[in-house]
């Protein structure tokens, strides 16, 4: 269905070259990055409270990688999900005579058509945890099962000069927001798995013939080169998410997405309350970053983020860090902590709107 190595190749073949720097200054970025991960780990742990005194973290490593390598990372990490999918969908392929030919086909198709939307991710991430990791000869990840911190140079001294602040506390901010990531999965140890259940109950109801999903590619594709960006009749395009979810998709994509608006609003919450102690440019660094994220891009640019469902996860962001907001000023950190104690406590997507209502189940409940 996918050829994976080509749709590597056909990815860092057409990613664009990051920022221009010397050898020096890049072995500058590198080690610079690598110790505030490090400094990060004790900034989020005392700040959280997540993590008991004498707790050790799991070994989750820290990879500073260049947009080639998080391209590896992740079509590594893309093929572990949705290997379950994949041979649904094969299997389907194997009944119809001649398909086996066709299939070959069509995973190269399909694989040069994910590079191209891999090549336009691959220069807008700063940082990602990488929760279900696989480990491969170049990439190591954590044991048992653990994820790795991916920190990519070149985005993060791209958007450092382009917002004109200072490297130092850019770069420090950037590891805060992922650092707490990591302080997630590892301070919560039935989290992956809950989240690993979830994807793979999403992609086990999902009911669509074969050539549905790699004509959604194909659209993302056309548009990244430069093809029409809207839907029939001027309508937005609909994401990939949106255009295969069954009604039982569209439950449990419920849970999904209110547990990411958690995961991402704590992890910026987190950033800018720990900020103030150690980023002298805080206040600078976040209301350049939020103009950016406003002032959005182009017809292009925007028509892709909606097909991949990236206009989703900056309103994750936006609404995840309201409620997290509003539930520590009700009931305190510790209260909020309430939330990692088993998936019954994580807030509902309504709850996420609400949080008035997700402190009214937990805390009232519990403390009768």
């Amino acid at each position: 269905m996918v050829d994976w190595n080509l749709a590597v190749a056909t990815a860092t073949r057409l990613v664009r070259p990051g920022p221009e720097v010397s050898r020096d200054e890049a072995r500058e970025v590198v080690a610079e990055l690598r110790k505030h991960a490090k400094a990060s780990e004790e900034h989020v742990r005392a700040y959280t409270r997540m993590i008991p005194e004498g707790m050790e973290l799991h070994d989750t490593p820290v990879l500073v990688v260049d947009r080639a390598g998080w391209i590896k990372a992740n079509v590594a990490g893309f093929r572990e999900l949705l290997n379950p999918l994949l041979g649904k969908m094969q299997d389907r392929r194997s009944t119809t005579p001649g398909n086996a030919v066709l299939g070959a086909v069509g995973g190269k198709v399909t694989g040069v058509e994910l590079g191209m939307l891999l090549s336009f991710l691959a220069s807008r991430i700063l940082g990602q945890y990488e929760t279900f990791a696989p480990a491969t000869r170049d990439l190591p990840a954590g044991a048992n099962g653990g994820g790795r911190l991916l920190l990519v140079a070149p985005n993060i001294v791209h958007v450092e000069r382009e917002l004109e602040v200072s490297p130092h506390d850019f770069r420090l901010w950037v590891c805060l927001h992922e650092e707490t990531h990591r302080t997630q999965f590892t301070a919560v140890p039935w989290l992956r798995d809950h989240l690993q259940g979830e994807i793979q109950s999403f992609l086990a109801a999902t009911d669509v013939d074969p050539g549905t999903v790699v004509e959604r590619l194909r659209e993302a594709a056309q548009t990244l080169a430069g093809g029409r960006p809207e839907g029939e009749e001027g309508e937005p395009a609909p994401s990939l998410v949106e255009l295969v979810q069954t009604p039982e998709q569209r439950e449990i994509l419920g849970r999904l997405t209110a547990v990411m608006s958690l995961l991402e609003g704590h992890a910026d919450y987190v950033m800018d309350g720990v900020g103030p102690q150690v980023v002298p440019s805080v206040a600078e660094i976040r209301e350049k970053f939020q103009q950016r994220r406003a002032r959005g891009a182009s017809r292009l640019d925007l028509a892709l983020r909606k097909l991949l469902g990236l206009d989703a996860k900056l309103r994750q962001y936006r609404d995840g860090e309201r409620f997290v907001r509003a539930v520590v000023d009700q009931v305190g950190m510790d209260g909020f902590n309430r939330v990692w104690t088993s998936p019954n406590t994580l807030p509902t997507k309504t709850e996420i709107a609400a949080p008035a209502d997700w402190i009214a189940r937990v805390h009232r409940k519990a403390d009768s």
